[in-house]
């Protein structure tokens, strides 16, 4: 991987042993290297059989010395607000950086152990100097593959933590998770439960950290039937509040580790014809446009996207200019943005177990 202050990579065989090694000319082969579409598929594969067996190593097309044109954008789709609040941060700082961004939306998963090679050819061909990935995750082909090529990327909200000496950038999840527990809690709160995304990524697990030690803090004892897991998932997250409201004790508040799931926590109580707040408090967590649509407009904790994004390009550039970074994980503060969805509790129980067949 490219980290702040790695070694050089050793050189490996030149472009000349793999054409011998291929039985190709040397253009031939750096047309393959190239991407270049007019090769044979049979050269190709032979070229590219011998860049595997061989350890070939594609320099990087771009000059540390000078000011890059290009940079690759890879998020995990396209079709979300969140991708879009990332994308306008990127843009915003590629634009006062003088860079121009190319955006993909997934990336290819390896098989049998090895990378998918039609991405990575695609970045090297059009010379690219750095990359931004806003994935899940990548895997360890994937991270051996940038490594080889020298290429410079930093992670933007890693799912799980990032092999060591990646750059990445994210938010303050435990601080938001104690300031949302922490507002309920002020607000005369004391059966809060929490509705959390996946168990073991980053910033769920801190969410749920940072909720749990605002209980403790403020002596309210942890009720494990009140933390229920939903995967970002907004029909789960749906499905986990009937779950809670079934409880003989039913939380009077909520904290949902996302707008979205929040949306399905309001179809659950609509289902219910509980009213929010006056019959329950929620939370949520993003400040995605959604929040201030929603009725009553949610109140939830601001994860700045767009300046995670814009922070983890002006961090790339100057790993594309060789500057060694002082930390290789950058958090930025969330804040809590209240609206109308939480108020003091209604001091007694929403409502009766739910029947079979509403949820």
């Amino acid at each position: 991987m490219v980290r702040a202050g790695s070694a050089r990579v050793p050189a490996g065989p030149t472009l000349a042993v793999v054409a011998r090694e291929a039985g190709v000319s040397v253009p031939t082969a750096s047309k393959v290297v190239n991407g270049r579409e007019d090769v044979a598929p049979e050269t190709r594969r032979r070229v590219t059989e011998a860049l595997d067996r061989l350890g070939y190593v594609r320099r990087p097309r771009f000059d540390t010395t000078r000011t890059p044109g290009l940079v690759d954008l890879v998020v995990h789709s396209l079709d979300s607000t969140w991708s879009g609040a990332v994308l306008h941060g990127v843009e915003a700082a590629a634009y006062e950086a003088g860079l121009e961004v190319v955006v993909s939306a997934g990336l290819p998963r390896p098989r049998c152990g090895r990378p998918e090679r039609g991405w990575p050819d695609k970045l090297t061909a059009r010379g690219s100097s750095g990359v931004l990935f806003n994935l899940a995750e990548l895997s360890p082909a994937q991270y051996a593959w940038l490594d080889q090529r020298r290429i410079p990327y930093v992670l933007i909200d890693p799912a799980h933590e990032p092999p060591a000496g990646v750059v990445s950038v994210g938010a303050a999840n435990w601080q938001g998770g104690v300031s949302a527990t922490e507002h309920l809690l002020g607000l005369g709160h004391r059966r809060i439960a929490v509705i959390a995304g996946h168990r073991r990524t980053l910033g769920g697990s801190a969410r749920v950290a940072g909720y749990r030690s605002a209980l403790a803090s403020a002596g309210v004892r942890h009720r494990a039937e009140y933390v229920r897991h939903a995967g970002f998932d907004e029909a789960a997250a749906r499905m986990r509040m009937h779950e809670l409201l079934n409880l003989p004790e039913p939380p009077t508040a909520v904290f949902v580790c996302s707008d979205r799931m929040a949306l399905g926590v309001y179809e659950a109580l609509a289902e219910r014809e509980l009213r929010v707040p006056d019959d329950m408090s929620v939370v949520g967590f993003d400040d995605l446009p959604e929040a201030r649509w929603a009725a009553p407009a949610l109140t939830t904790v601001r994860q700045p996207l767009g300046e995670m994004a814009a922070t983890a390009l002006r961090l790339l550039v100057r790993m594309m200019h060789g500057e060694r970074l002082e930390s290789t994980r950058t958090e930025l503060s969330t804040r809590l943005v209240r609206r109308a969805s939480t108020a003091g509790p209604a001091g007694e129980r929403p409502t009766a177990p739910h029947r079979a067949g509403s949820g």
